[in-house]
């Protein structure tokens, strides 16, 4: 997306916004103002999930009260609609107008789509924004969605997530080997390669299998919505950093005929708000896994760890040979991951002497 483009959006949104408290002004040069439109929206999250699953239910309220109620959005959690990686395809193939989950679940289907979600050790939340809004990501995504009749918009990030629960301790490399982990993307594979064995569950049923053994850990999110899910309750060491997500970007998917049958200014409310919802969302993760994490110290059933340096370094190793394969055997995944890499390596430069250096300050 080109910021001419971008900051366009924004004052014509901005205008429109402002039609809601004086609508008899600016109906006068809205194009179809009369004109009205009923939306479904599926999501893979459950309803009403604290960030996630509040994401496009504030996505859906924004959009309303900005058109004066000429585009509505009714919102399903996962399985209320549709089971919650059936997203994509639901909205591919016009059964409702907008989806809102994330790229990486559509490995096998898409695999170029998980550079847009999280790549381990990739991108942090503020790099992906950048590379998407001024890099030309968006483009590359559009462009990659063409073909099952998408049209993507980057809608919230839970930021750098934690490493997850496990049941038992990971003191080395060999105590990855046989271990059965909810973990989906890149990242399953390369916990694969490390012996482990990756599943990939919705989130309604992690608590579930994790208490019952049928997994012996798990990601999710980070203490904000790991506290929600009570998923201290069944396991109790709580391991960092989120090496798979650094900066977890999330999608909202629209119908490409849905889309294009939009007047333009609700195009530009649409698309304004979506990137609203990517900067209120990581506000609110910022806030909330902070409060989390405290009250997560403070039980003394839970450990709290970091991956010991060995296990770290493999699993790095690991990452670089799986993304050489993916962009090797698949030319979406070359085309973007260069794209990708190429910013990452000048990002890397910048966050190092400005972040990280800073961060580093703060230690006691």
């Amino acid at each position: 997306m080109k910021r001419r483009q971008f900051v366009g959006g924004i004052a014509a949104a901005a205008g429109l916004t402002a039609c809601v408290r004086q609508e008899s002004e600016c109906t006068k040069g809205v194009a179809a103002s009369s004109e009205t439109f009923e939306w479904s929206c599926v999501t893979s999250w459950p309803p009403k999930f604290p960030g996630l699953g509040m994401g496009p239910e504030n996505l859906a309220e924004r959009v309303e009260a900005a058109s004066a109620g000429r585009l509505k959005i009714k919102v399903y959690g996962g399985g209320e609609l549709v089971p919650p990686f059936e997203v994509f395809d639901a909205v591919s193939r016009g059964t409702v107008e907008m989806g809102h989950d994330a790229s990486y679940y559509h490995k096998g289907k898409v695999d170029a789509a998980q550079f847009f979600t999280a790549i381990p050790f990739g991108l942090t939340n503020l790099e992906l924004n950048g590379w998407l809004y001024y890099g030309g990501g968006i483009d590359l995504w559009r462009e990659l969605y063409e073909p099952f009749n998408l049209v993507p918009f980057p809608t919230g990030n839970s930021g750098l997530q934690m490493g997850g629960w496990f049941n038992r301790e990971i003191n080395s490399i060999d105590d990855l080997k046989g271990l059965k982990m909810r973990i989906p993307g890149i990242a399953g594979e390369v916990l694969r390669r490390a012996g482990a064995t990756p599943v990939t569950l919705p989130g309604s049923e992690i608590f579930t299998a994790l208490q019952t053994g049928s997994i012996d850990a798990t990601e999710w999110v980070g203490p904000y919505n790991d506290a929600s899910f009570g998923l201290h309750k069944a396991a109790r060491y709580y391991y960092y950093p989120g090496w798979h997500e650094p900066g977890s970007g999330l999608e909202t998917i629209i119908n490409k005929q849905a889309w294009e049958s939009l007047p333009a200014d609700l195009q530009a409310i649409v698309e304004t708000t979506c990137q609203a919802i990517t900067a209120d969302m990581a506000a609110e993760y910022a806030y909330g896994n902070a409060m989390s994490l405290k009250r997560l110290q403070e039980d003394p059933n839970i450990e709290l760890r970091p991956f010991p340096v060995e296990v770290i370094r493999l699993l790095q190793s690991l990452t670089t040979e799986v993304l050489e394969e993916l962009m090797a055997t698949d030319e979406a995944s070359a085309k973007i991951g260069k794209a990708y890499f190429d910013y990452m390596a000048l990002a890397v430069e910048n966050s190092t002497i400005s972040e990280k250096a800073y961060l580093n300050t703060r230690e006691p």
